[in-house]
């Protein structure tokens, strides 16, 4: 199942402090915690009794930090000891043997969010899929970076990624903000593939409020990027002389073929607007969103597999349409029909 070998995001990175945090993943519970910074993400079970981790504690020891089980206090090692069982109180003078080690999986933070990959192939990925999706701008300091969400949604990942691709319901779903009924023309623009995914340039849409603070409508032009399969980088510029820059990720969380938690992150130059403004702005979008792609059926995307539903296109739907034969190629099935 390629979907486990992919990465995927897990959590919001400030979330996680001096405490573990609990977590899943495609149906593993996971324990997320730090070590001197580092991201350590463990299944949430200790080896001895299978009591949850996420209720321990990190400790600071002579021996490097461990998280202590809350059940009856083994301490495990993080770092190169890679979930060893390091000291069993009620047994001080045991050494636990390799066996006696906490499930560990790859973590990393990346992008303002924690991204776990349950297993690595036998086959290596090919870039960029054998890392968290890129995304430069949110990494970039000359850009401000804005997390928002996570957003818990009832659909699958697939489904949620093509709404993101889609300019054509603009003019509907999101009237008076991000289009208009009369401006409900879009031009697609030309998409491509190649080995860093899909990309989409030379889209163009007409939006009354391209973003939070914008004074007034403009033709913008929209750039897209699918570096991975529920995953989608947005980049939109506003009108000659205007100086406001944004670029916005979907990164989304698998969490079963007809459920998802999806993040929003955005990375922003010369725009006024405060933080919370932007969060805002994000929240009212999406607010718009969940009810129709909730109520799409099936939840699963239909990507021209043999079976029983089968959608139409038209001539708007060549994006979305590239994603899911992009999909077919990736052999995804996760989220798919």
């Amino acid at each position: 199942m390629i979907e486990r070998q992919l990465w995927h995001p897990v959590a919001d990175a400030h979330m996680l402090r001096d405490a573990p945090l609990a977590a899943s993943l495609l149906g593993e519970p996971l324990v997320l915690w730090r070590d001197h910074g580092r991201v350590h993400a463990w299944l949430d079970r200790c080896p001895h009794r299978g009591a949850r981790l996420s209720l321990g504690r990190v400790l600071t020891t002579v021996h490097g930090p461990r998280l202590e089980c809350p059940y009856h206090g083994w301490q495990f090692g993080g770092g190169k000891e890679g979930g060893r069982c390091r000291h069993v109180p009620a047994a001080p003078d045991f050494n636990p043997p390799a066996g006696h080690a906490a499930t560990a999986f790859e973590a990393r933070e990346q992008h303002g969010l924690i991204w776990v990959r349950l297993q690595a192939g036998d086959v290596p990925l090919a870039p960029p899929l054998d890392a968290p999706p890129p995304f430069a701008e949110a990494d970039d300091p000359a850009w401000r970076r804005v997390v928002c969400g996570p957003y818990s949604v009832a659909t699958s990942a697939p489904r949620l990624v093509e709404n993101f691709l889609d300019l054509s319901h603009f003019g509907f779903v999101h009237e008076g903000w991000l289009g208009e009924r009369g401006h409900a023309q879009v031009q697609v623009g030309l998409v491509t593939e190649d080995g860093a995914g899909l990309h989409v340039n030379g889209a163009r849409a007409w939006q009354p409020r391209a973003y939070a603070e914008a004074e007034g409508g403009a033709w913008i032009d929209y750039g897209y990027t699918v570096p991975h399969p529920f995953a989608a980088v947005l980049r939109k510029d506003a009108s000659v002389g205007d100086p406001v820059r944004n670029a916005i990720a979907l990164f989304i969380r698998p969490d079963g073929h007809e459920a998802c938690t999806a993040w929003f992150v955005m990375a922003t130059q010369n725009d006024p607007a405060s933080v919370e403004s932007l969060v805002e702005f994000q929240d009212a979008v999406f607010a718009q969103d969940r009810p129709v792609v909730e109520s799409q059926q099936p939840k699963a995307l239909p990507i021209g597999r043999t079976g029983p539903v089968t959608e139409v296109h038209g001539p708007a739907d060549r994006v979305s349409s590239a994603y899911r034969r992009h999909l077919q190629r990736l052999a995804i099935t996760l989220g798919t029909c």
